[in-house]
């Protein structure tokens, strides 16, 4: 599974659609350079829409998933297991963000078991969102819980032959954000789809 997140220009999104990709990602957080502030003429209809909240209130999240006809919510802040139970008791499908550095980073997981579709996996840094850094995807071998993941942080066009390498049961796929980029939020669309040739490719 292939999730391109932080996109928001209507022709860019089209045509990153048109590519196969399972999700695309829509950035619902003021503080990002790729926050998503008006609706574009052009939204997802092959891949998956998700929204990417950062401690978002219920009552957002619910008028966003509607107004964008959000698949999935992402929450990318510091949610609690009840935050989650509550949006998941309410019928969405919710991937956790947790910020990864050190084995210790995988303890507070399990308290979200159950509550989650994916966990996603990503590189613990001073504020909420991508780094464009990678890091140490060893850790995830003392992961063991039984929601599948994605991993995320610092993959680019060059990342193919360690996510050859890297396996887990619970790998579900990855998510690809800044080093797919031109400027924050458009997306260089052949350098994705060369990345996506060779993973298939590599195979």
């Amino acid at each position: 599974m292939i999730k391109v997140c932080g996109m928001t220009e209507a022709d860019n999104i089209r045509n990153v659609d048109v590519l196969g990709v399972d999700m695309i990602g829509f950035i619902f957080y003021p503080k990002s350079p790729r926050y998503l502030y008006q609706i574009p003429r052009y939204l997802p209809t092959l891949a998956k829409r998700v929204g990417v909240f950062v401690n978002e209130t219920k009552e957002n999240i619910h008028m966003y998933a509607d107004r964008f006809g959000l698949d999935y919510i992402q929450l990318h802040g510091d949610e609690s297991p009840e935050y989650c139970r509550t949006l998941h008791s309410n019928g969405f499908r919710i991937i956790k963000a947790f910020s990864i550095a050190l084995p210790k980073d995988l303890l507070a997981v399990s308290d979200y078991e159950g509550f989650c579709d994916y966990y996603l996996f990503d590189t613990r840094t001073a504020r909420y969102g991508g780094s464009g850094q990678q890091f140490d995807w060893n850790i995830l071998q003392r992961y063991t819980n039984s929601t599948p993941f994605l991993l995320s942080g610092g993959i680019n066009p060059y990342s193919v032959k360690a996510l050859k390498e890297f396996h887990h049961p619970r790998l579900a796929g990855i998510d690809i954000n800044s080093r797919f980029e031109t400027s924050p939020g458009i997306k260089d669309v052949e350098r994705i789809e060369r990345f996506l040739g060779e993973l298939k490719i590599k195979n």
